[in-house]
């Protein structure tokens, strides 16, 4: 054919399809709907290639900025967890009112459980702390240095002195320490609130010596807690020879609701066993539904990146309207033009998805270099360590959340394909050729 006006030979439009179909024929290794897919998202300089280019860029990013909050607040939650077992044993065991009479009896029938390997006795309450003219009202706790290391990893966090209750000796939180402006060899008065219930009687306060100082990293325990011994606590509480609990560890912290089943069936009914989990069931929740709802926020950056991938395949159906008349005028089936569609947002989904990832992971692998960049260069505490008691973010790389994460926007950036994918379908061969 001779273009008009200009004596230009130009190739029949209707050739397209054949020498498409001619070319498939020579890959049959592909289906002829994703050969025509990767054909047109093969890349050329053109506003439909940066298009494409954006669009895969917008499910990159949603993939990675899912992959690096999801993992951060898993490292959160198993940071909360390592630093609450830094203090607290798995299970402990209370009696119902009032305290446990005969705890080394108690002791004995625990240890013989399946899955514990340590209990140890404490009582505990609340106290006046004095020294100088400042006061503070932390829990008191008091131990049997026996039994202790057991089920208490305080001494791998001593921060200064040593790890002793002997001797009217006692060991403080590093936050307790710096209100009341502590040292190591300082002496603090304890007053008992026991004394308040007996005005006729007057109590003198208790007088312990600091032998350390520790810090497990989180407020609630550096703040709150002075350790002594299990005589001296009682002598505050006005106990003989009971106690108020006792803490087990187990074998596997994961299994301690289990066992603590176990311990209530052993001890007697008039036993209550409660597990780190059960004490902390606000904190891990609260944890839980900020992730989920960080998780719930998050996906709609790949949702709005599907409305571009969405915006990119209607532009092609668009372009390629002449085309697609000439595959439906040869016998292309609209099952296999809606195809063509659905592979192109499913391989830019794909990219996106395996490029997003790889980005999240590196992020995340250079992510405490990025925050200290960050601190030197335009001075942000993006985690003030007042705050946060932290030097470091933390992570945790879960690969089912990965799993899940990519599974989601591989379903999301398919069904982006389809209102195109339609459209195409329900073109008629004779406008969209008469229309060229």
């Amino acid at each position: 054919m001779w273009e008009a006006g200009r004596g230009v030979r130009t190739r029949p439009r209707f050739c397209f399809a054949f020498r498409a179909r001619l070319r498939y024929k020579r890959r049959m290794t592909l289906p002829f709907s994703l050969f025509l897919a990767l054909k047109y998202l093969k890349p050329k300089r053109t506003f439909l290639s940066v298009v494409t280019v954006i669009s895969v860029l917008g499910v990159l990013l949603g993939v990675a900025v899912l992959v690096i909050v999801l993992s951060v607040m898993n490292g959160f939650d198993d940071m909360w967890r390592s630093k609450i077992l830094n203090f607290n044993a798995h299970i402990t065991i209370t009696k119902f009112g009032g305290e446990i009479e005969d705890p080394a009896d108690a002791m004995e029938k625990v240890l013989k459980v399946p899955g514990v390997i340590g209990a140890a006795p404490y009582v505990q309450g609340l106290v006046f702390l004095q020294f100088n003219n400042r006061i503070q009202t932390p829990l008191v706790r008091g131990i049997d240095p026996r039994y202790e290391p057991s089920v208490s990893r305080i001494p791998e966090n001593m921060r200064f002195g040593t790890y002793t209750v002997a001797d009217d000796q006692a060991v403080i939180g590093a936050d307790l320490a710096r209100r009341l402006g502590v040292r190591v060899g300082d002496k603090v008065l304890v007053h008992s609130p026991q004394s308040l219930t007996k005005p006729d009687e007057l109590r003198l306060p208790e007088e312990l010596k600091i032998a350390g100082i520790f810090e497990v990293g989180m407020w609630e325990f550096d703040s709150g807690f002075i350790i002594t011994s299990l005589g001296k606590a009682r002598e505050l509480y006005g106990l003989s020879r009971g106690v108020h609990a006792i803490q087990v560890m187990t074998r596997d912290p994961d299994r301690a609701s289990e066992i603590a089943r176990r311990v209530e069936t052993a001890l007697g009914g008039e036993f209550e066993a409660q597990t780190w989990m059960d004490m902390n069931r606000q904190l891990f929740s609260a944890l839980r539904v900020e992730k989920n709802m960080m998780f719930f926020l998050l996906i709609f950056i790949t949702i709005v990146a599907a409305f571009g991938i969405t915006n990119t395949l209607i532009t092609v159906s668009i372009e390629k309207t002449h085309e697609i008349g000439l595959m439906k005028a040869v016998g292309v089936s609209s099952e296999s033009i809606m195809d063509i569609f659905v592979w192109q947002g499913l391989i830019q989904g794909a990219l996106g998805n395996v490029l997003g990832i790889g980005f999240g992971l590196f992020v995340l692998s250079n992510r405490n270099n990025l925050m200290h960049w960050l601190s030197n260069t335009f001075h942000w505490e993006l985690f003030p360590k007042e705050l946060y008691h932290l030097s470091e973010i933390p992570a945790k790389i879960n690969r089912l959340d990965i799993l899940g994460v990519a599974c989601l926007v591989m379903v999301i950036c398919t069904l982006a394909g389809k209102i195109p994918a339609w459209r195409a379908a329900r073109l008629d061969p004779v406008p969209a050729l008469r229309n060229d």
